[in-house]
């Protein structure tokens, strides 16, 4: 399914798929020498939150109903939490956060945009189902870091209060049923953009057969939790 985006597997850390509560084994698959060095990792995971930010906060300024523009709120206040306890964990650790996030602005500002719908329901869809996955995928990048991934991974746990989008996307569908189909099509575009910033995430260079059937699990991994979320909402994954 992912074969696509593979290539050669170069020397670096050992990387984990966990699930969010981490109870067991059950979703854990070793990723072997692909976790990228620690800046990499942490500019990418900021610039990411600041984007889910900035998306939700142009939501608000575009939506009618003051409930929603509330709800929204919550979600983009989320995110930026997320994005201002990172950018404190870059500092503690002596770096400075714009030079980490810098290299990966126009990459990510390029993602922002392809996943960004001509309509509200679809922008919101995206950063309900891109923030999931990354923020799974990003969870399961912290194992490789030690103290560092462990403050990161309790970062990424805290609450995103996204569950008001879904509750909004409900009621799109509930009262106009053209909503579900242009919705189910939008969350099934928005797969191929967020694997390629997944897969951005890890090191660089081509990977081997053998490689590949060892990264393929995860990203079978991230694809069920995306089936689920949109199942969640009543689309078709």
């Amino acid at each position: 399914m992912v074969n696509w985006f593979w290539k050669r597997r170069e020397v670096g850390r050992k990387l984990q798929l966990r699930s969010r509560d981490d109870q067991d084994g059950a979703l854990r698959v070793d990723f072997e020498e692909l976790a990228p060095d620690v800046d990499t990792f942490l500019g990418q995971a900021a610039y990411l939150q600041l984007g889910f930010f900035e998306t939700l906060s142009e939501l608000i300024a575009h939506t009618p109903e003051l409930a929603d523009k509330e709800s929204l709120s919550r979600a983009a206040g989320a995110a930026l939490t997320k994005h201002e306890a990172l950018v404190a964990l870059i500092r503690h650790r002596g770096t400075d956060p714009t030079a980490l996030m810098l290299p990966f602005r126009e990459s990510l500002d390029a993602f922002r945009r392809a996943t960004h719908g001509v309509r509200a329901f679809e922008t919101m869809l995206s950063v309900h189902i891109t923030a999931g996955m990354l923020d799974d995928f990003y969870l399961s990048l912290s194992a490789s870091y030690g103290d560092t991934g462990t403050r990161v991974s309790k970062i990424l746990r805290a609450d995103d209060d996204r569950g008001a989008i879904v509750e909004i996307i409900g009621r799109a569908i509930a009262s106009d049923e053209e909503w579900r189909s242009l919705l189910a099509m939008w969350g099934r575009r928005l797969v191929g953009d967020t694997l390629l910033i997944a897969r951005s995430a890890l090191r660089p260079g081509a990977l081997g057969a053998a490689d590949v059937e060892k990264v393929e699990p995860v990203f079978t991994q991230l694809m069920a939790a995306h089936s689920r979320r949109m199942d969640a909402m009543g689309l078709a994954a």
